[in-house]
């Protein structure tokens, strides 16, 4: 499995009960594989994999893999208690996924040597292969991350807390200790608003929330990043993806209420969040929709 191009990262659009809403969760993944996903990670943070049950999980992972078609691989979250991600990696192997995001274990701090304990016991009852999540209390060393590429299933590690000055150290330590085609990727969010530092590490490769509610945003930043428009670049950095992470810094949980507001704003009804997060206010909505506004003018 090779990733490619824009990663999405779907919502879990919730029913007016509460109760997970598997035809809308087909509409929104069916029309990003056909906006050109790279990849669907599902039931993952902007999926709030945290909020989901064991069997709301496999129901969201089923109907992504059945939505998909086969036309863009498919990975799903796992993570939390160590049993809890070890039922999820069952889960996905048994619902089609073709790979598994692997994000930090339930809140505790452990060393580095432990995580990598922990990636190995899930590893050991899936076949399925496996991105590691660097990200809150999840925080590898290199030689953690060397130990990692040791594991023949984890393929790839993805950064979600931007530490430039460990990341290079990783990724030079992995480059310097195996041949293996491992992937690095930028798992911040709003990723997009830190691809050219990351780039500039070497790391190309990124996940975008703006995808899950305007493709066209998303694939025209990519577009323009890779073909080196670097003028678009700078125009979406600052008038499109400079005020969404501005407006999405006013409120904890935002990163995945305001993209599910964006969901809805585009012509799906995804529901709310679940608790502990909050929608976002009447008033940060019109906001958001201002922005989505400036920024499909500047995608043409």
């Amino acid at each position: 499995m090779r990733l490619d191009g824009v990663l999405f990262f779907p919502v879990t659009p919730f029913d007016t009960d509460g109760s997970v809403n598997g035809q809308a969760l087909a509409a929104h993944v069916a029309k990003g594989v056909a906006a050109g996903a790279g990849g669907v990670f599902a039931a993952c943070g902007t999926g709030e994999f945290n909020a989901l049950s064991l069997d709301e999980y496999a129901t969201v992972v089923s109907t992504s893999v059945a939505a998909a078609s086969g036309h863009a691989p498919v990975l799903s979250g796992a993570g939390g208690s160590l049993p809890f991600a070890q039922s999820c990696a069952r889960a996905a192997a048994e619902a089609g996924a073709d790979g598994l995001l692997l994000m930090p274990p339930y809140l505790v701090t452990a060393p580095a040597t432990g995580l990598v304990d922990y990636v190995r016991q899930v590893a050991a009852v899936t076949d399925l292969p496996i991105i590691v999540y660097q990200r809150g209390t999840a925080r590898f060393t290199p030689t953690a991350a060397v130990a990692l590429t040791e594991l023949p299933s984890v393929i790839g590690f993805k950064d979600g807390l931007g530490d430039f000055d460990l990341l290079q150290r990783i990724i030079l330590r992995v480059r310097e200790a195996t041949d293996r085609d491992f992937t690095f990727f930028n798992g911040l969010p709003t990723a997009e608003l830190t691809v050219p530092a990351y780039r500039g590490l070497g790391v190309p490769l990124y996940s975008s929330a703006v995808f899950a509610f305007a493709p066209e945003i998303a694939l025209a930043f990519y577009k323009a990043v890779t073909g080196g428009d670097e003028v678009l670049v700078q125009r979406l950095l600052t008038s499109f993806y400079l005020p969404l992470v501005e407006l999405r810094d006013l409120v904890p949980g935002y990163a995945v209420s305001l993209v599910k507001a964006g969901v809805r704003l585009r012509g799906l009804d995804a529901g709310s969040v679940r608790a502990p997060l909050v929608d976002a206010t009447p008033e940060h909505v019109a906001a958001l929709e201002r922005i989505i506004a400036t920024g499909l003018e500047l995608a043409g």
